[in-house]
C-alpha cells in the first residue's frame, strides 16, 4: 500500500470502535494481577514475603512488573492506546454531529410501502398536509417541506447522548492520568496525643507520581488530641467515629480545631486527610533485672476482628538477651471452654494483654528489613506466657513487663488527587449521556402526498413506539 496509506491504514484500524472496545477490555483484563498480587507501593512487606518463600519465582513476577503492575510499561501501553483510540474515534465523531445538527431531516423515500407502518389516510391533500405540519411541530419534529410531502425527524439527543458518553470517558482517563502522573498517596498510624507533620519521614507507606516528589507535599501538621468511637450496644457494629485534632496549615501557624470523620474529611486544596481505621495501642514499661526500664510507651497493635481483639510486636533490642514478645490485645476480655480467650466488644471495658516471651537474637542489625507489627521466632526460645490485667506485672526472668493503660490510634490517609474533579465529572456526564442515548426516540416518519396520502416511519434505535406515534398522527391528519 506505500508507506503513507500503511499509516493512514493503521490509524483507521486504531480509532474504529472495535479496538476502543478490545483496548477497554483489556485494560479490564491487564488490572487484574494488580488486585491479585501485592503492590509494593501499597504493601511492601507482602512483596518482600514473595522473596523470602521462592527468590527465584519473585525474580520473574518483579521482572514482568507484577508488583507494580499500574505503572507496568505493558498496562501504560494499553492505557495510552485506549486513549489515543477513544479521542480519535469520538472527535471526528463529534465535529461531524456539530455540523450535522443544523441540518434538514432527509428527502421522503420514493417508495414509502418498503417502511415500517406504512398506512394510507383517507383525507384530502391539502389538509393532510397541514394537519401533519401541525402535529409534526407539537410533537417536536424537525421537518422538510418538498413539494408534496414532509420529511419529519427527531431524537437527534440520542446520538448527542452517545458522543457525550464518549467523551466523558476520555475526561475520566485524564482525571486518572493526573492522579497518576501528579498525585500522591499515604498512610500513617497515629495515637492520640501524638502529632503527624506531613513530611515523607512521617508515613508508614507513601507513593508519588511520576511527576511529584517530596518537595511537593503540602505543608501541614495535625495533633491528635481525642479519638470517639460509638458502637451498638447489641450488634457491636460502629455506628461513628469522631477524630478531634489541632490543625496548623501551613505549619507553624496557628493550630485550629478540627473534626475529622469517615465520610468527611479534612482538605487543604487537592489534599485531603481521611480517618480511614482505629486501633488500640497497649502501653507497657519493661524492665531489665535491675529494674531498669529499656523500654516504656504505646505500642501500635493491629485488629484481627469486629471487636478489635488485636496482636502486635515488642521488640527490646537493648537488653542483654535481646527480648522479643508477642502479644495480643483483648479491649473487653472474655473467655470460654471453646475458644478460649477472647474480646467480646470493641470497646475497652474489660482490657487484658496477653503475652508470650522470646530470648535471642532479634537480627534487627541484620540489614533485612522487618515489620514493626510482627516478630520472627525461627531463632528465638520461649521464656515466658502470662496474661496481664490492667495495671499488672509479670517476672520473666531477665525481666519484667507492666501493662499500664492504653491508647487509641487512628489511621490516617493522605491523598492528593489533582484528577479527582475530572474523573467526578466524567462519571456523571458518561452516566447522563448513557441515560440520554438510551431513552432518546431517535424517529423519521414521512407524509407523502399523491394519488392518496401516505405515511411511513422509521425507529433509528428500535426504541418501542413508533406504531403509536403513527397511530396518533393519522388520526391527527384524518380529523384535523
Amino acid at each position: 500500500m506505500g508507506f503513507f496509506a500503511t499509516i493512514r491504514w493503521a490509524w483507521r484500524q486504531l480509532t474504529s470502535m472495535r479496538t476502543a472496545l478490545i483496548l477497554l477490555m483489556l485494560l479490564g483484563v491487564a488490572a487484574i494481577p494488580g488486585s491479585l498480587f501485592p503492590q509494593r507501593n501499597q504493601n511492601p512487606q507482602k512483596v518482600d514475603q514473595y522473596f523470602v518463600s521462592d527468590p527465584t519465582l519473585a525474580h520473574w513476577m518483579d521482572r514482568i512488573k507484577l508488583f507494580n503492575v499500574y505503572a507496568s510499561p505493558w498496562f501504560s501501553a494499553i492505557y495510552l492506546l485506549l486513549f489515543i483510540s477513544l479521542i480519535g474515534c469520538v472527535l471526528p465523531r463529534t465535529i461531524n454531529h456539530l455540523k450535522a445538527i443544523g441540518n434538514k431531516p432527509p428527502l421522503t423515500p420514493k417508495n414509502l410501502d418498503y417502511m415500517e407502518g406504512f398506512r394510507v389516510v383517507e383525507q384530502t391533500n391539502d389538509v393532510a398536509l397541514k394537519n401533519a405540519k401541525v402535529w409534526f411541530k407539537k410533537n417536536r419534529f424537525r421537518i422538510r417541506v418538498e413539494g408534496n410531502s414532509i420529511s419529519a425527524e427527531k431524537g437527534y439527543g440520542r446520538e448527542t447522548g452517545n458522543l457525550l458518553f464518549h467523551l466523558s470517558l476520555v475526561l475520566i482517563l485524564i482525571g486518572v492520568a493526573l492522579g497518576s502522573l501528579f498525585g500522591s498517596k499515604g498512610e500513617a498510624i497515629v495515637n492520640v496525643g501524638e502529632r503527624f507533620v506531613n513530611t515523607p519521614t512521617s508515613y508508614d507507606t507513601l507513593s508519588f507520581g511520576k511527576f511529584q516528589g517530596q518537595g511537593s507535599l503540602v505543608p501541614f501538621e495535625l495533633k491528635v488530641t481525642d479519638f470517639a468511637a460509638k458502637y451498638n450496644a447489641v450488634t457491636s457494629m460502629p455506628e461513628d467515629y469522631t477524630l478531634t485534632t489541632f490543625a496548623s496549615y501551613p505549619i507553624g501557624s496557628s493550630p485550629k480545631s478540627v473534626i475529622i470523620k469517615v465520610n468527611k474529611p479534612l482538605t487543604y486544596g487537592n489534599t485531603k486527610i481521611y480517618l480511614q481505621a482505629n486501633g488500640y495501642s497497649p502501653v507497657v514499661s519493661i524492665r531489665n533485672k535491675s529494674g531498669v526500664v529499656t523500654f516504656h510507651g504505646p505500642v501500635i497493635f493491629l485488629p484481627q476482628d469486629a471487636n478489635l481483639s488485636s496482636i502486635g510486636a515488642i521488640k527490646v533490642p537493648d537488653m542483654s538477651p535481646q527480648i522479643g514478645f508477642i502479644a495480643s490485645f483483648l479491649p473487653t476480655a472474655k473467655s470460654s471452654a471453646t475458644r478460649g480467650v477472647f474480646s467480646s466488644y470493641p470497646e475497652v471495658l474489660n482490657p487484658e494483654l496477653v503475652i508470650s516471651v522470646w530470648q535471642g537474637n532479634l537480627g534487627l542489625d541484620s540489614g533485612n528489613p522487618q515489620s514493626v507489627y510482627e516478630l520472627n521466632t525461627s531463632q528465638l526460645k520461649k521464656i515466658g506466657l502470662h496474661a496481664l490485667n490492667l495495671g499488672d506485672t509479670y517476672n520473666f526472668g531477665v525481666g519484667s513487663i507492666t501493662f499500664e493503660g492504653w491508647k487509641s490510634w487512628v489511621n490516617l490517609q493522605i491523598v492528593d488527587d489533582p484528577g479527582k474533579t475530572y474523573a467526578l465529572f466524567g462519571a456523571i456526564f458518561a452516566i447522563l449521556g448513557l441515560l440520554i442515548s438510551l431513552f432518546t426516540r431517535q424517529r423519521r416518519i414521512w407524509v407523502k402526498v399523491g394519488t392518496r396520502v401516505e405515511i411511513a416511519g422509521l425507529a433509528k434505535n428500535g426504541v418501542p413506539g413508533l406504531s403509536q406515534e403513527l397511530d396518533d398522527l393519522q388520526r391527527k391528519v384524518e380529523q384535523g
